[in-house]
């Protein structure tokens, strides 16, 4: 049975639009899995494999590398793929990828190689599902409750990083951390099963179609200079690309040295690892459920400003955990710094959803994600060897304060006098 939205659908609430339905059910499974994973595979590195900071970074960047590398081809394509199936075989590839590491881990052959590597295509099939994803939510979902849709979608996932990184925990203590890896590749197949069953049928309105710089681009490296010279010559997107970028290196920095800090640093047992890593995602929750109130009370532009600036400092919280129930340091961190990141996320995603038109949306989008996201991998092989010449606590300390400082940079932005994000259309 398939599900078909049609143009009426525009009026129908989210509650009862069920192409966005199966979409929501699919990715709320899925990102459990995701979120498992988060907890179980450094855990599997640390506890089993003994990696150490080094291994750690390079885990961390070769599960980002794909957006440097591949990027901005993708969003190229993406823009003249259809979207649903991308993301199907996305999600088919990835489960394939995740499954091989219990398979590995059974018949003794598991190695650190091999983890970084499952990492790295679990990074590809991101690139294409995510760029693909920001194509095909406006095709099941009206622009005006955009804002609703990403809150729910946020939200859901947050709820998710808070069972997630416990569950993980729970299950390496109980079980083993590879064979709770094999859950996650059966949350991409059920994720796969609920695209499939969605059949979009709401097209792009003439005014939202591609917006070109001097006619339409059918070479692909004439689509991406495309799509960069509109990142590059709009007002506001540079901002948030390289303050984005920034406060990923940071982010991600910190990130990848979390579990490892945790365990070796703090003393804390799988389950207590996966306890912390729970608050981040509880402070997700959080600030999904207030993104959409925030934004009508303060606005969207002032809303995402407060957020910004608040989320730089509450991340020193997160390195400043002391073993025993000093950890609860390092978890008010997270909570806090989830709060207002996934906040703020929720804000000035549906603003991007509006302002890019539909059909420069892929590279548009992919165009910012690889700034956003390529610093990522840098961060990791950065903080692997930070990590072993300053110590880990140390290097997770200056991350978080790179963090800060790229956030603070809103101050300084034609945002940060504005009420609401900017109105309009790129290009328009």
């Amino acid at each position: 049975m398939t599900t078909s939205t049609a143009p009426s659908e525009a009026v129908v609430p989210l509650a009862r639009n069920r192409a966005f339905g199966l979409l929501w059910l699919g990715e709320g499974v899925s990102v459990v899995g995701n979120a498992t994973t988060s907890a179980l595979l450094p855990l599997l590195a640390v506890t089993q494999l003994d990696a150490g900071p080094a291994w750690m970074g390079l885990i961390t960047a070769a599960a980002w590398l794909p957006w440097l590398l591949i990027g901005l081809p993708v969003g190229a394509w993406v823009d003249r793929l259809p979207a649903r199936p991308v993301m199907i075989v996305a999600n088919l590839a990835a489960a394939v990828s995740l499954a091989s590491v219990p398979v590995a881990f059974a018949l003794g052959v598991l190695t650190l190689v091999q983890i970084a590597v499952v990492a790295m295509v679990g990074g590809v099939c991101t690139v294409f599902f995510r760029t693909a994803y920001q194509v095909f939510l406006p095709e099941v979902v009206p622009a005006g409750q955009l804002e609703a849709a990403n809150a729910r979608l946020f939200g859901t996932e947050s709820a998710a990083n808070v069972a997630g990184p416990g569950l993980g925990g729970l299950l390496a203590q109980w079980l083993t951390a590879a064979l709770g890896l094999a859950l996650d590749a059966l949350t991409f197949l059920w994720s796969a099963v609920c695209l499939w069953r969605i059949r979009p049928a709401r097209a792009a309105a003439p005014e939202d179609g591609p917006v070109g710089l001097a006619g339409p681009a059918d070479g692909l490296t004439a689509r991406i200079r495309e799509g960069v010279e509109l990142v590059r010559r709009d007002r506001y997107l540079p901002w948030f690309v390289g303050m984005g970028g920034a406060s990923n290196f940071g982010l991600t920095g910190y990130g990848a040295l979390l579990v490892l800090f945790l365990v070796r640093d703090l003393g804390l047992t799988e389950a207590g690892v996966g306890a912390v890593l729970a608050l981040a995602g509880a402070g997700g929750v959080v600030g999904a459920v207030v993104a959409p109130f925030l934004s009508a009370r303060l606005g969207s532009g002032r809303a995402s400003t407060v957020l910004l600036v608040l989320s730089g400092p509450t991340a020193l919280l997160v390195g400043a955990g002391l073993p025993g129930w000093g950890a609860a340091i390092s978890g008010a961190g997270g909570f806090l710094v989830g709060l207002c990141v996934v906040s703020g996320n929720v804000i000035r995603n549906a603003w991007r959803l509006r302002y890019v038109p539909a059909g420069l949306r892929g590279r548009v989008m992919t165009v910012m994600q690889v700034v956003n996201f390529g610093t990522m991998p840098v961060a990791g092989v950065a903080a692997g060897w930070l990590g072993g010449v300053l110590g880990v606590r140390e290097t997770i300390l200056l991350m978080a304060a790179v963090h800060c400082l790229a956030t603070w940079s809103i101050l300084v932005s034609p945002l940060a006098r504005l009420r609401e994000l900017p109105q309009g259309t790129l290009g328009g």
